[in-house]
Formats: structure tokens, sequence, C-alpha cells
């Protein structure tokens, strides 16, 4: 497999623009629950911001846990669950327990 990044710089900037743009999907595609991200993917909109709020703390950016949150979320997160999240299944909680499972294993 090529690099096909000519340098960090450029890299950086298309690797931001990516997150920028799932963001955005996240964002527009509320009938997407977070049980089923996790279920399926291995992370959900909690996760990105978690790791926001990490990327943020690495590079000795001060960024609110919660604030990191309401930016993938676009609303603080407590309102988005008001707006959008629906009760869980049992089946949605074991895939999601599974799918935690396989993240462990995986070492993430």
């Amino acid at each position: 497999m090529s690099d096909a990044f000519v340098d960090e710089a450029t890299r950086d900037r298309i690797q931001a623009a990516a997150f920028r743009r799932l963001v955005h999907h996240l964002q527009a595609r509320t009938d997407v629950q977070n049980v089923d991200l996790m279920g399926i993917g291995g992370f959900c909109r909690n996760c990105l911001g978690d790791w926001l709020h990490e990327a943020a703390t690495e590079a000795g950016v001060p960024l609110e846990h919660a604030d990191a949150r309401s930016h993938v979320y676009g609303m603080h997160q407590s309102d988005w669950k008001k707006q959008h999240q629906t009760e869980a299944t049992p089946k949605q909680l074991a895939r999601m327990a599974g799918s935690l499972e396989r993240n462990k294993a995986a070492g993430l």
C-alpha cells in the first residue's frame, strides 16, 4: 500500500476534513442510535467525543470532556438523548456487549 499523503500537514488536513464530514454525518443521522453504532462498529458518538477530548489533552489544548461530546452531537449530549435516543432493546444491548468484548480483545 502506498502512502498517498505528500507530507504530514497534508495528511492532517485531509484527515481533519474526513473527521468533520463524519461528525456532520452523525449529527444529521439522529435516527441511528449509539447502541447500534456500538453494536455494529464498536464505537459511537460518545467514543468520538472522548477521542476528541483525549486528542486535545495530548496536544495541550484545553477542551472540557462535555464540550468535546457536544461538538460531536451538535448540542449538549443530554439534549440529544432527550430528543433522539430511544430505549435500547435486549438484542441491541447484547450486540453492544459482544462488540465491546471484541474491542477489548483487539486492544482498543
